[in-house]
């Protein structure tokens, strides 16, 4: 039987069950039909994130209405690696950008009513950017059902940038238990 640890953590096995197998049919009927149309074999190549970007296209990512449509914890909006923040992203490939977006909140797309449309775990909600006052030689973070990026204090630019593009460039799902 598959049930909840002693922690109240749910096993991965009651997860997957929850999520996928009270509609297995409909997933298999789905599958079937896509098979139909892109025999597996041709897809099997690519990622579930390459395949999104695949199917919908690279989005364009306007850097003015994501700050816009930002929440800062422990920093300001004025705060030195915050500036170097939406410095580094502007100076990102319309790739990396795309990159970026998977990695914060689980998708590489853009909302169709833009960034005040972001959907959170729990409906609407902005994107937000937290300070890790941990060690800045650690990566930074992400939490994607809470549109979060967990940042550290950076000495430099150059620093944050390289940090920044190495994590959502090497760790695309961004993926970090609150």
């Amino acid at each position: 039987a598959v049930v909840s640890t002693q922690s109240g953590h749910l096993r991965p096995g009651l997860s997957q069950m929850k999520m996928t197998g009270s509609i297995r049919s409909q997933i298999k009927a789905f599958l079937d039909g896509f098979y139909d149309i892109i025999p597996r074999h041709l897809i099997a190549i690519f990622t579930d994130t390459e395949l999104e970007l695949l199917i919908s296209g690279l989005p364009n990512i306007d850097i003015d209405d994501l700050k816009a449509n930002t929440e800062y914890h422990k920093y300001q909006a004025t705060s030195l690696q915050i500036t170097w923040f939406w410095r580094a992203l502007r100076s990102f490939s319309q790739t990396e950008r795309a990159n970026f977006l998977q990695f914060v909140t689980g998708t590489s797309k853009v909302p169709l009513q833009g960034f005040s449309a972001l959907e959170g775990m729990n409906g609407v909600q902005k994107f937000q950017i937290h300070r890790d006052d941990r060690s800045t030689d650690r990566l930074p973070s992400a939490h994607t059902c809470f549109n979060q990026l967990d940042l550290p204090v950076y000495e430099t630019y150059d620093k944050l940038r390289k940090m920044l593009l190495f994590a959502v460039s090497e760790c695309p799902e961004g993926f970090g238990l609150a």
